[in-house]
C-alpha cells in the first residue's frame, strides 16, 4: 500500500506491505472561524478574568510562546493577542521566545514565525537560557534544584503564556506550565530537569501528568512565577486550530490536555515486529535532536529487538550546534553511552536527547532515512537507509511469515498504546 508520511516540508511516499495497520491521530475539523474562536476564549476563560479586563493599559506585560521547534500558530496567535490588548502601549508589551536550552531564532525565521506587522509593532527578543544576565533565581524546588527564570518575565506586571498543547514524552504533554519551564528557565534549572534520573524516571512518560517528575518540576517552577492567563491550542495534521483552551494556567492547561488525549491517543492490538515512524515533519524533524519524540513513539509499540524506520528530513543535521552531536559520538554503543551519561557527577546540557536516543537503541533496532551523509548517522550510532520502503520489506521477510508491521504517519502527533494508557 502507498503511505504518505510527514517528511520536512514536502512529505514522503513509502510502499508498504497491504497488512500494515496505519496509525494516525482521531480525525478532528478545524474551527470555522479561528479569530472568532479566539476572542470568545479569551473574553469567557476557564477559571480566570477575560484578557481584556486582566491587563491593565499601564500594564508591562510579557508574551511567552514556543520556538522555532514547534508548530504553535505564532502567526495567528500573536496578532490576535495584540489586537485584544489594544488598549495597552506597543512599547509596554514584550514577546519572549521560549527557546528553552535551543538555539537563538534567525531573522527568517523570527519573520517565518510571527509575521513583518508583529516585528514592527513590538519587541520580540529570544530567551538566552546560558547567559546569566538574563535570568533571575526565583526559588528552590522540592527536589533542591535552583529555579532560574526569564528576568524580564518576572518583572513584569503582566504575563501571558501561549502554546501548543500536544503530548510530550518526557512531560505528558506541552503547554501550560511546560511554556515557563523549561522554555525560559536557565541553563542550570534545564539540566536539571533533564537530568539522568528525571528522564530514566518511569513515571516520564507520555499522556501521563500525575506522577511524573518533570510535569511537576513544571508546575512547581511556574507557581513561583505563574503565568496570569494563557492561551493554548490544540491542532489537527493539517495545524488547523481544532480548540482554544485560555484562561488559568493549571486549568485550562488541563482541559486542552484531556481534549489532546481524545485525538492523539491510540490503541493497537499489540506490539510490532516493525514500525516505521517520522519526527511529524517540519518544524519538528529539522534535527536528529528532536527525534527522540518520534523514537519513543514507536518504541511504545515495536517488539522487543524489534526494527524502527525513522523518516525524518534532518534539514538542521544533528544538529551542529549545543552538545548533543558530541555526546552521542563519545561511544561506540547505546549501553555504553548510557553508562557514561549516569555516572556521578556528569551533567551536559542535552545529554538528555542522546539518554532518551540510547533508551529507545537498547529495545530495537533503529534505521534512519534522512538528508544527512551516511557517514554521519553512523557517527551518531544509527543505521542509514537511503530507500525505507525497501528496508522495510527487508526486516520483515529476515523476520518470516507472519511479521508484523505499523507506520506513524504523523510520528509523535499520535501517541500509540499497546493495554492500558495513563490517565490525565
Amino acid at each position: 500500500m502507498n503511505v504518505r508520511v510527514a517528511y520536512g516540508t514536502q512529505g514522503l511516499e513509502l510502499d508498504l506491505p497491504e497488512t500494515t495497520l496505519v496509525i494516525e491521530p482521531s480525525e478532528t475539523p478545524g474551527l470555522p472561524d479561528e479569530a472568532a474562536s479566539f476572542r470568545s476564549a479569551v473574553r469567557a476563560p476557564i477559571a480566570a478574568p477575560p484578557l481584556r479586563e486582566l491587563i491593565d493599559s499601564r500594564d508591562r506585560v510579557v508574551i511567552v510562546t514556543s520556538d522555532v521547534t514547534r508548530a504553535t500558530p505564532n502567526e495567528r496567535l500573536i496578532p490576535w493577542i495584540l489586537d485584544e490588548l489594544g488598549h495597552v502601549p506597543s512599547a509596554q508589551i514584550t514577546v519572549i521566545i521560549g527557546t528553552g536550552s535551543h538555539r537563538a531564532t534567525t531573522p527568517a525565521e523570527m519573520e517565518q514565525m510571527f509575521g513583518r506587522a508583529v516585528l514592527d509593532r513590538v519587541r520580540v527578543v529570544d530567551h538566552d537560557a546560558h547567559d546569566p544576565t538574563q535570568v533571575a533565581l526565583v526559588g528552590t524546588t522540592s527536589r533542591g534544584a535552583k529555579a532560574y527564570l526569564n528576568a524580564q518575565y518576572v518583572t513584569a506586571d503582566k504575563r501571558i503564556a501561549a502554546g501548543f498543547i500536544e503530548p510530550h514524552l518526557y512531560a505528558g504533554f506541552s503547554g501550560g506550565p511546560k511554556a515557563i519551564m523549561p522554555g525560559i528557565a536557565g541553563i542550570e534549572t534545564v539540566k536539571f530537569f533533564h537530568s539522568f534520573r528525571m528522564i530514566g524516571d518511569p513515571g516520564t512518560t507520555w499522556l501521563n501528568l500525575e506522577s511524573n517528575p518533570t510535569q511537576e518540576m513544571c508546575r512547581e517552577v511556574a507557581a513561583m512565577a505563574p503565568p496570569s492567563f494563557i492561551v493554548n491550542v490544540t491542532l489537527n495534521a493539517r495545524r488547523e486550530i481544532t480548540g482554544f483552551f485560555c484562561g488559568d494556567y493549571r486549568e485550562a492547561h488541563l482541559a486542552g490536555c484531556t481534549a489532546c488525549k481524545a485525538q492523539t491517543a491510540q490503541a493497537v492490538p499489540h506490539r510490532f515486529d516493525v514500525v516505521v515512524t517520522t519526527n511529524g515533519g517540519y518544524p519538528l524533524d529539522q534535527n536528529l535532536y528532536q527525534c527522540i519524540k518520534g523514537l519513543s513513539a514507536a518504541m511504545s509499540i515495536v517488539k522487543p529487538n524489534g526494527t524502527i524506520v525513522m523518516c525524518a528530513e534532518l534539514s538542521d543535521g544533528l544538529p551542529e550546534h549545543g552538545n548533543f552531536k558530541d555526546i552521542v559520538r563519545a561511544r561506540s554503543s547505546p549501553a555504553a553511552l548510557l553508562e557514561m551519561i549516569g555516572a556521578p557527577g556528569y551533567s551536559v546540557y542535552d545529554q538528555w536527547a542522546a539518554q532518551s536516543q540510547a533508551l529507545v537503541q537498547n529495545h530495537a533496532k533503529v534505521l534512519l532515512h534522512s538528508s544527512l551523509p551516511d557517514d554521519t548517522i553512523r557517527g551518531a550510532m544509527l543505521t542509514p537507509v537511503r530507500d525505507p520502503s525497501a528496508a522495510v520489506r527487508e526486516a520483515l521477510s529476515q523476520i518470516g511469515e507472519g511479521a508484523t508491521c505499523a507506520v506513524l504517519p504523523h510520528g509523535p502527533y499520535v501517541v500509540p498504546y499497546v493495554g492500558e494508557t495513563a490517565l490525565v
